[in-house]
């Protein structure tokens, strides 16, 4: 029997946890590789910056990581609680990427143990490079694994459906499912590309704030850099994904653009309005684009919302969404492109207070894209929680104490989101840029005596 009320706050929940997790997460994908290729770049060029940027990111990297657990451990457990009727359906054919998942973590965290415990115990500091290997990898494993989980749940395969159980099951089918290349890929390229910005949109800010150091300087040019190439790789991406959802979930690509009735010749629709009939307003109408990101040629018929029964349309909010993230990715592009210009032709805009606020914005707006990107494939698989097989009200619980857990984990998240805070900053402040060159100029003259 559904317990809508359950369903409603299980949803509010689970959106709430995964909205808080994926900051986390998405930094701890992305950050090990910023750390390995500022060491590595730093120990090319001998650059003692380059290799401070590795170190100070290190600690911040670590902070990030212990609430990842945190928020992680909450979502396998919401798992459990909320979700019990579909772990019951898939628990066991899920439970291997979980278990990588989990692997991969442990394999970060063992060696960047290592890496932070041996950072002066390295003659050779390329053989200490070496141990920022296994942790980007493992990060990047993580969101690898947990995708495929995702991945299965919107192009579900790999298993017979008898009498309601999956039965006949294959555990790497059911992984390598239509959805695993591009979501995975998109997943992982974003983590790259909204990490780069976030540390970006940090060496922007102590700019902005009145530091003339050219650490700030060299670290500001090296993450737009690594931003510029990211996002121009998640467009490219973002491209194909269009075109997975045309061929396997179309009611989705076609409640994303508010493509009502199937034609060829489709427009894409950014923003706009609707009225209460369903009709367009405002929107700017892009010809051609919408069956050219489908199907690759502009005169492609586009499967529309007529074909699909009214209770299996998502919600058509989505489409704010999915502007939400294409507009920014563009945007981000375009700001990296030209800073990158304006560095190669010596640009004095680039180093305006205007720049620079963008600059600083491009951190927050890149997570935020990122946090849309989530909520549309999580409401665009909607009224599916397994696609075409359950339901999402199938799948909950059926407890009346969900809102009571809601408001538990809502207090934990407040309490690990401003912990988060207070500790970064105080680590940062208690250990200036300025002080650290001077310590380890310091040393280095004891060394050579």
């Amino acid at each position: 029997m559904i317990n809508e009320e359950s369903v409603f706050y299980s949803r509010v929940l689970t959106e709430t946890t995964l909205t808080f997790h994926i900051i986390y997460a998405t930094l701890g994908v992305g950050v090990p590789l910023m750390i390995m290729i500022a060491q590595w770049v730093g120990i090319k060029k001998n650059d003692e910056h380059y290799i401070l940027l590795a170190r100070r990111w290190t600690r911040g990297f670590v902070i990030t990581v212990a609430v990842g657990v945190v928020t992680g451990t909450a979502i396998g457990l919401q798992l459990s609680l909320l979700w019990p009727n579909f772990m019951e359906l898939a628990g066991h054919i899920i439970a291997l990427p979980l278990f990588m998942e989990t692997f991969a973590f442990f394999f970060e965290a063992i060696f960047l143990g290592i890496y932070l415990y041996t950072w002066d115990r390295f003659e050779n500091q390329k053989k200490h490079l070496l141990l920022l290997v296994p942790v980007a990898i493992g990060g990047s494993f993580s969101a690898v694994f947990i995708t495929i989980v995702n991945s299965f749940m919107n192009s579900p395969q790999g298993f017979d459906l008898v009498d309601g159980k999956l039965t006949n099951v294959n555990p790497l089918l059911a992984m390598f499912n239509p959805a695993m290349p591009t979501k995975v890929t998109h997943v992982v390229v974003t983590a790259y590309m909204t990490a780069a910005f976030v540390l970006a949109s940090i060496a922007a800010f102590r700019m902005l704030t009145g530091s003339k150091h050219v650490y700030h300087k060299k670290a500001l040019f090296f993450t737009m850099k690594l931003g510029l190439i990211f996002s121009i790789a998640t467009a490219v991406i973002g491209d194909f994904s269009g075109k997975f959802l045309a061929e396997y979930q179309p009611e989705k690509l076609a409640a994303a653009e508010w493509h009502f009735e199937t034609h060829g010749e489709a427009p894409l629709i950014m923003w706009g309005m609707l009225d209460e009939n369903n009709d367009i307003k405002y929107a700017i109408h892009i010809p051609f684009a919408l069956s050219i990101l489908a199907h690759w040629l502009p005169g492609a018929v586009v499967t529309g919302l007529d074909q699909f029964p009214e209770d299996e349309i998502p919600p058509l909010y989505i489409h704010y969404l999915f502007d939400t993230m294409v507009t920014i990715g563009m945007g981000l592009v375009v700001l990296s492109l030209i800073y990158w210009i304006g560095v190669k032709r010596g640009w004095a805009f680039i180093h305006s207070k205007f720049f620079l606020v963008l600059s600083v914005l491009s951190g927050p707006l890149s997570m935020l894209a990122i946090e849309a990107g989530w909520w549309l494939a999580e409401v665009g698989r909607q009224p599916w929680i397994l696609r075409g097989i359950m339901r999402t009200s199938e799948a909950a619980t059926t407890n009346n104490q969900v809102d009571l857990m809601l408001m538990l984990f809502c207090g934990l998240y407040i309490i690990l989101g401003i912990g988060t805070i207070v500790v970064m900053s105080r680590m940062f402040k208690r250990n200036p840029v300025e002080q650290e060159l001077k310590d380890r100029e310091m040393e280095k003259g004891g060394v050579q005596k």
